[in-house]
């Protein structure tokens, strides 16, 4: 079984994993063996998570690169395979959220959000499936949301982004599963972050709904990721693709308690 979840020799990168739930999905394959490669925005960022991995005893690489470039990307791809080798693992972790009404929100700030949550999904993945074609198989892994099932004020764009990350995470296992390849999405619930410190403050309304809402009575951590990241990773899950593997305490299946 550890043969099975083992990711030894293989080359992870990981979009965005500076920091939280990037980082501890990328801890994680560290720890299973894995080589990793992160990028992000600029360089502040990727010396943030390189120091770390540092701090946390893991080796990364950092890089910088707009994933929204397809030009970066191919770019980083290239260099990637000549540094570290091909990619076997692909996480798409990188995205942004902007909590606005949809009739206050411009078209420009509608299509940041496409571009970064669904956009650059499209732009790495398309980037790596050739080399792991030519390698024989791979594992692409996109961080979704349960706003890839339900609506909610405020996100608009975010939602329209991540339900359509969905069908693209579909697609890919669709159009490419004949090669070995799985494509198979996570969907986190609502996750304790420093994002989220302040609505988690006691006293908090919405840290009060939240808890109300979900059958586990309370947040995720980053660390309840690691276990369904690795096991899309790993030949554990090769017979599995197309699936989105929400880990959300139970959030989706519960109407809520009866006022």
């Amino acid at each position: 079984m550890q043969e099975l979840f083992s990711l030894q020799g293989k080359v992870a990168w990981i979009t965005g994993a500076s920091y939280g739930i990037g980082f501890s999905i990328a801890s994680a394959y560290a720890s299973a063996g894995a080589t990793i490669v992160f990028n992000d925005l600029n360089q502040e960022l990727v010396n943030r998570g390189l120091e770390a991995y540092r701090a946390a005893g893991l080796n990364a690489r950092g890089y910088t690169c707009d994933v929204t470039s397809e030009e970066q990307v191919n770019t980083l791809v290239s260099r990637i395979e000549q540094e570290v080798g091909p990619v076997d693992i692909l996480v798409n972790n990188a995205g942004i959220i902007k909590r606005v009404p949809m009739i206050e929100m411009t078209a420009a700030e509608f299509r940041q959000v496409i571009d970064v949550d669904l956009n650059a999904p499209f732009i790495v993945a398309k980037a790596v499936i050739p080399g792991m074609i030519k390698k024989g198989g791979g594992k692409i892994i996109n961080i979704c949301s349960m706003m890839s099932e339900l609506g909610r004020e405020t996100v608009s764009a975010y939602a329209a982004a991540k339900g359509g990350l969905k069908m693209l995470t579909r697609n890919i296992a669709s159009e490419y599963g004949a090669f070995n390849i799985q494509c198979n999405g996570i969907g986190p619930g609502y996750i304790a972050t420093p994002q989220t410190a302040p609505l988690r403050e006691p006293g908090h309304p919405f840290n009060a709904f939240i808890i109300a809402k979900t059958p586990a009575a309370r947040w995720g951590t980053p660390e309840d990721l690691q276990g369904p990241a690795l096991f899309l990773a790993s030949r554990a899950s090769d017979f599995v693709n197309g699936h989105v593997l929400y880990v959300d305490g139970g959030i989706l299946a519960y109407i809520g308690k009866q006022p």
